[in-house]
C-alpha cells in the first residue's frame, strides 16, 4: 500500500532531526546494533501509533533494523511533523500521517496501518487497539500482542479487559518504572513548560500555576513550575495524592476556587471536563489554559466556544476567547497535548528509556508468543533493570551489588 504523507521532498530536514536524536539516544543505538545482527522481528508486521516526531521515527528505524515491516501513523493530529514522516518514507517505511489532519483523515490513517494485518501493535492512547476490535475484528487473529505507552491508554485497556472485550495480550509499558518514573515525571515536566514558554513568551516566576492532577505527570509539571518561580496550586480527586501534594509544599483546592487565582492552568488528569464553564467565568482576564493529558477533552474548549462572544488568534498556537463579561481566556494548541502540539515532546534522553522499554517488551512478546495467557501483562522487572543498568553504564556510573551474605540476610525467614 502506498504511504500517505504531506510532501516527500521534506525528507532531508526530517533526516537531520532523526540524526540529532539518535546521537542523544545511546540506549536505542545499542539495541539497534544488536537487532541489526539478530533480526528478531523478521517476518513481523508492526503497526505503530505514537506522536510522529524525530524520537518516534528513530524507534521505528530500530524496529526496522531488527527486521520488522513497519506501518506507522501518528497519535495526535497536531503532533505529526511532516518532514519526519517524509524521512521515514524515504528510508522505505510505510507512513500514513500528516500535520493537522481532519478527524476523517486521522481515522483513515490509523485504519491504513491496521489494514496491514499487524502482528504487533505499538499504541499511544489506545486508538489502534480500539479500532481493530471495533472495525477490523477479522484481523485480530494475526496479532501476537502489543504495548501501550500512556496512562490514558492503559485506562482504556483495563476497561476493555474487565468487560471481556480485549482479545490479545497488551504489555503495560507506561507502568514500567523506567517509563513512568522518568518519562511521565521528568519528561512531561520539562516538555510541558518548553511548549508553554516557547508559545507564550511570558514569565512564569511570580505567577500562580494551577496543575490539575497530581499523578507522575502532574508531579513533574508542578516541580518544574516551582523551579521556575511560580506559586503552585494542585487540584485533585484522590485524597491520597492531594495529601502528597500538600506535603510536597503545594496548595490544594477545588478547581472552582483555583480558577479565581490561576495565571496558567495545565490539566494532566486523563479525564474529561476538568476545566469547564463555571471555572472559565471566574478566571482572571488573560488566563492561559493548556492540556498535557492525551485527549483534548480535559479543557472544555467546545464549551468555551459556546460561551465566547468572540475569538481570534492571539499568537501562533494561542486562541483568545472573549466572554460576555469581557474577560479573555487564552487556550494553547486548541487544548491538545501542549508539549507536542506546541513543542517537540519529551527530551531525547528521556524517550531513550521509554522506547528501550517498548523495544524490549515487543521482543518479549515475540519470544513468548506461545505462552502468553494473560490479556494484561506487566513489563517484567528484568526488562526494567536491564534498561536501568544500560542507562547507568552510558552515564559512566557504577552501583554496589549485594554480597552473598547480604542476599542471605534479606531472604532469611528468621
Amino acid at each position: 500500500m502506498p504511504s500517505e504523507i504531506r510532501d516527500i521532498n521534506l525528507w532531508e530536514s526530517g533526516k537531520r532531526k532523526i540524526e540529532w536524536v539518535k546521537n542523544n539516544m545511546p540506549l536505542l543505538r545499542s539495541i539497534e546494533e544488536e537487532f541489526s545482527v539478530s533480526k528478531p522481528f523478521t517476518g513481523i508486521k508492526i503497526a505503530l501509533s505514537v506522536h510522529l516526531e524525530a524520537k518516534t521515527a528513530y524507534l521505528c528505524k530500530v524496529f526496522a533494523a531488527g527486521g520488522a515491516e513497519m506501518f506507522v501513523t501518528g497519535s495526535n493530529p497536531l503532533s505529526t511533523q511532516d518532514d519526519v514522516a517524509s524521512a521515514l518514507v524515504h528510508d522505505g517505511l510505510n507512513v500514513f500521517a500528516w500535520y493537522n489532519a481532519t478527524e476523517e483523515e486521522y481515522h483513515r490513517h490509523i485504519s491504513e496501518v491496521i489494514k496491514a494485518a499487524p502482528n504487533i501493535i505499538i499504541d499511544d492512547g489506545g486508538d489502534l487497539v480500539h479500532l481493530i476490535h471495533s472495525e477490523y475484528p477479522q484481523l485480530i487473529g494475526n496479532v501476537i500482542g502489543g504495548c501501550e505507552e500512556t496512562t490514558t491508554g492503559i485506562h482504556r485497556l483495563r476497561a476493555m479487559n474487565e468487560a471481556g472485550k480485549l482479545k490479545f495480550p497488551m504489555m503495560l509499558v507506561n507502568d514500567a518504572d523506567c517509563k513512568h518514573l522518568f518519562d511521565n515525571r521528568y519528561g512531561t515536566g520539562q516538555s510541558v513548560w518548553d511548549g508553554i514558554n516557547r508559545t507564550t513568551n511570558l514569565i512564569v516566576a511570580g505567577k500562580n500555576v494551577v496543575v490539575a492532577g497530581y499523578g507522575w505527570c502532574g508531579k513533574g509539571v508542578a516541580m518544574r513550575a516551582k523551579g521556575l518561580g511560580a506559586s503552585v496550586i494542585i487540584t485533585e480527586v484522590d485524597p491520597i495524592k492531594a495529601m502528597e501534594a500538600v506535603m510536597d509544599g503545594f496548595k490544594v483546592m477545588k478547581m472552582t476556587e483555583a480558577a479565581k487565582l490561576g495565571d496558567f492552568f495545565i490539566t494532566v488528569t486523563g479525564c474529561r471536563d476538568v476545566i469547564c464553564e463555571d471555572s472559565f467565568r471566574v478566571m482572571k482576564d488573560g488566563a492561559i489554559c493548556c492540556n498535557a493529558g492525551h485527549f483534548d477533552v480535559e479543557v472544555d474548549v467546545a464549551g468555551l466556544k459556546k460561551i465566547a462572544v468572540e475569538s481570534h488568534l492571539a499568537r501562533n498556537n494561542i486562541t483568545c476567547y472573549t466572554l460576555d463579561n469581557g474577560k479573555r481566556i487564552n487556550v494553547i494548541a486548541e487544548g491538545r497535548l501542549v508539549n507536542l502540539a506546541a513543542g517537540d515532546g519529551h527530551p531525547a534522553e528521556i524517550m531513550d528509556m521509554s522506547f528501550a522499554i517498548q523495544l524490549l517488551s515487543s521482543l518479549y512478546l515475540v519470544q513468548h508468543k506461545d505462552s502468553l495467557n494473560e490479556r494484561i501483562i506487566n513489563v517484567p522487572p528484568e526488562i526494567d533493570r536491564e534498561v536501568a543498568r544500560r542507562k547507568l553504564k552510558f552515564w559512566n556510573m557504577e552501583i554496589d551489588e549485594l554480597t552473598p551474605a547480604q542476599r542471605e540476610y534479606l531472604n532469611s525467614t528468621e
